[in-house]
């Protein structure tokens, strides 16, 4: 089968505008969580989050283009852009018929949701714009992305609550890997901060109201967090033939299934998920020297996954770094794992690990080396991303240093 490689990188998250700004808050260990600044935020409990502040959508798109993308798909669009940009790649052609993208989101179009139930229920009116289906369905964005760069290859997005990025990006792998593209657009996005998608996830009582702090014992929730990012996937001999500059190789995939329950994870399931992806990528468990870890600062979460971490590697467990960068982006549900992704090309391609940051209190359930509150330099040659959703889901992507 053919080897996969990564060739550009885009994104827009709480921490920056693009990659560089992103790898730059990697770097510091800054925290992009501040107060939530939104309509009728007053009325929620909780007020934080990892928004995207001094975002202009004027800046990118004309006024007929905003009217058609929900602020998902505006994300999606820009770290496309961003990532192709950085390939190099010209889709024109024969090229443009053996491309794809395949992209991940829970909540798709939720903004449009919010603001036209708004419309409806509480403005009293009886119509609505005749393009908020198009805007709020969740292929908006990877239909809109094939048309901007006219990818006619396959086309689709997946939608496994936190493992959607994750599960995008498996398959696009998957799909180069086989020889069913050439190149793919993958990873993922998402826009879930406004009331609705707030006070939605309020509901859980799994949200945290001052700070995430993932693997400290006192930790107290999730928070969430919104943007995008997407890559180039490549097929190895194409871009090495065109010069292209290789950010790292995807080595292997897996996903699993907890099959339990539908809130509460399984570290059997996210071990046979680590375990899955390292067979597939035909790597010992030692040469794993970082796994970016799920981390999302709730109790079951952390300890679950620690345990899922620990019984996959033995004894090596002891010499694995393992953090949590939604510590700094926060929670993007459906897109989140792209984000998580630039911290191991960044591991991979610098030799600098991003911390968890936030952490004050070490957990006996969570003894493992959590790389705490700065960022570390080492030489690495291959990690993990994790990636373990609601409803038992998930998908584990391995890379190895080009």
């Amino acid at each position: 089968m053919r080897r996969v490689v990564i060739t550009g990188a885009g994104t827009i998250n709480a921490l920056g505008h693009d990659v560089a700004s992103t790898l730059e808050a990697f770097r510091e260990g800054r925290c992009g969580i501040t107060q939530l600044d939104f309509r009728d935020v007053d009325r929620l409990s909780i007020q934080i989050g990892a928004q995207v502040h001094n975002w202009t959508p004027e800046t990118y798109f004309n006024r007929q283009q905003i009217l058609l993308y929900d602020k998902f798909t505006q994300f999606t669009l820009l770290a496309a852009k961003q990532a192709v940009a950085q390939s190099g790649l010209n889709f024109e052609g024969a090229l443009g018929l053996r491309s794809g993208v395949v992209l991940g989101t829970a909540g798709g179009g939720l903004n449009t949701w919010d603001e036209n139930y708004r419309a409806v229920y509480e403005e009293g009116k009886n119509r609505v714009h005749p393009f908020v289906v198009p805007k709020l369905m969740n292929n908006a964005a990877a239909s809109h992305v094939s048309m901007e760069f006219g990818l006619r290859g396959p086309a689709f997005t997946v939608a496994t609550a936190c493992a959607s990025s994750n599960h995008a990006m498996g398959l696009a792998f998957q799909m180069v890997r086989s020889g069913g593209a050439d190149v793919m657009l993958t990873g993922g996005s998402e826009a879930m901060l406004c009331f609705g998608g707030v006070k939605a996830w309020e509901g859980l009582r799994v949200m945290s109201k001052d700070a995430c702090r993932p693997f400290s014992a006192n930790r107290n929730g999730m928070v969430q967090g919104e943007g995008a990012g997407v890559f180039v996937f490549e097929e190895y001999e194409r871009a090495r033939a065109r010069g292209a500059d290789i950010l790292a190789e995807v080595v292997g995939f897996a996903m699993s299934s907890d099959a339990q329950d539908i809130v509460m994870p399984s570290a059997q399931g996210a071990e046979r998920a680590i375990t899955g992806a390292m067979v597939d990528a035909a790597l010992d468990r030692d040469e794993i020297g970082y796994i970016n870890a799920h981390g999302t600062g709730t109790a079951a979460n952390d300890k679950t996954e620690c345990a899922a971490v620990a019984h996959a590697f033995g004894h090596h467990a002891d010499r694995l770094m393992i953090s949590s960068t939604k510590s700094m982006h926060g929670h993007l549900i459906g897109g989140t794992g792209a984000v998580e992704l630039l911290a191991c090309i960044m591991a991979l391609r610098d030799g600098i690990i991003a911390p968890t940051i936030g952490y004050q209190e070490p957990d006996p359930e969570c003894a493992l080396d959590v790389v705490p509150n700065e960022a570390r330099e080492v030489r690495i040659a291959a990690v993990l991303s994790n990636a373990f959703a609601f409803g038992g889901l998930n998908a584990v992507i391995a890379l190895r240093r080009a």
